[in-house]
């Protein structure tokens, strides 16, 4: 059965962003995300133990990494977060959803 990067679900979450694992081993996750307005709570980053690759599919969005300006992503556009990076996603589009393509590796 072949299924559509573009593809959303019947019911899209306001809460929580919807994570779909596309392909996983011991080095690598690849994972569609879909954020419907979701941002990163007011105070909190994120980091991860590893290294994260996500393009932005669809939509429009914004990331800060640490000590840095907003990184505003549009279409197309892609950022790499080395692992344990403090990073914290400031907005995500709900017109139209985002849809990321995200690559989680060592």
């Amino acid at each position: 059965m072949n299924e559509n990067i573009y593809s959303l679900p019947e019911i899209l979450r306001k809460d929580f962003e919807t994570f779909h694992s596309l392909f996983q081993n011991e080095d690598i996750l690849i994972e569609k995300i879909i954020s419907t307005g979701q941002r990163t709570p007011d105070n909190q980053w994120l980091q991860q133990e590893k290294s994260e690759w996500v393009v932005l599919i669809r939509g429009k969005a914004g990331i800060r990494l640490l000590n840095e300006d907003v990184r505003e992503l549009n279409e197309g556009d892609y950022i790499h977060i080395p692992k344990n990076t403090k990073h914290r996603v400031e907005y995500t589009s709900s017109e139209p959803v985002c849809i990321w393509l995200a690559v989680h590796f060592i």
